[in-house]
Order: structure tokens, then C-alpha cells, then sequence
């Protein structure tokens, strides 16, 4: 089935679905890995920091996991967190790629809606340009 799944995360609440079903189809076999990606967009991360002062740019992108990060642990399924920085659409798409995921699992809408709106959905491009099955969680 599923050995290696791949999550988008960014802290939203499609994402922590997402992290959800991911952990609910690696449940199906014992041997399966997810990897947890976090992408840094360049364009959001002064104002992340600027958000959050006071706190290393690193703790912020962790407490943004911590929820997907808990719901791991509990599925005893074996994970691993990656951190990338890029435009989010591409990065997933060419991590996904270079990694021969067996699935990739992301939540329809991220953190920044209105961008999705305007510019066109992260999931909608790894949809159209990963190799394997892409699966978008509402």
C-alpha cells in the first residue's frame, strides 16, 4: 500500500487533518515512514518573526507543528520533521519527487486563504505536478 507518505503542513486546520488521514493510512502498514514537510516561504517569514517577537523564527515554526507533531506520536507511526524554505507549491512538489513518496497528503487551504484565492492553491499545484497520488483533505 503506503510506505512512504509525505504531509504539507503549515499549522492550519486542513493541515492537522491532513496529518490526521496520513497517520490513519500509514496505520494500515506497520512499515511505513511519514515525512512531516515545512516550508519556509521567504515572502512570509519576516513577518512570522515580526508576529512572534521575542521568539527564535525556529520555536515559531515548531509550535505551528506541535499539534500534527502530538497526533504523530500518538499513531506510533515512525516520523520524521523536515524543514525546507521556498515557494511552497514547487518545494513540496520537487521534494515529493525526489523522494518517490508513495503518497502525498495535503490539507485544501493553508494558513493564508486569501492568497490561495488570488495566486491559485499550493494543494492544486502538488496536485498537477507530483508523480504519485496526491490526496487533498478538507
Amino acid at each position: 500500500m503506503f510506505n512512504k507518505i509525505l504531509i504539507a503542513a503549515d499549522g492550519s486546520e486542513h493541515s492537522i487533518r491532513a496529518g490526521e488521514k496520513a497517520f490513519e493510512l500509514a496505520g494500515y502498514n506497520p512499515g511505513s515512514k511519514v515525512d512531516i514537510l515545512y516550508i519556509v516561504d521567504p515572502k512570509h517569514s519576516k513577518g512570522e518573526v515580526l508576529n512572534s517577537w521575542g521568539k527564535d523564527a525556529v520555536d515559531i515554526r515548531k509550535e505551528k507543528l506541535e499539534i500534527i507533531v502530538q497526533k504523530a506520536k500518538q499513531s506510533k507511526v515512525n516520523f520524521e520533521v523536515v524543514f525546507l524554505h521556498g515557494d511552497p507549491g514547487p518545494t513540496i512538489v520537487n521534494y515529493a519527487n525526489k523522494h518517490e513518496f508513495d503518497a502525498v497528503v495535503i490539507g485544501s487551504r493553508g494558513l493564508n486563504a486569501f492568497q490561495e484565492m488570488v495566486l491559485g492553491s499550493v494543494s492544486h499545484k502538488v496536485a498537477k505536478r507530483a508523480n504519485c497520488p496526491v490526496l487533498i483533505v478538507k
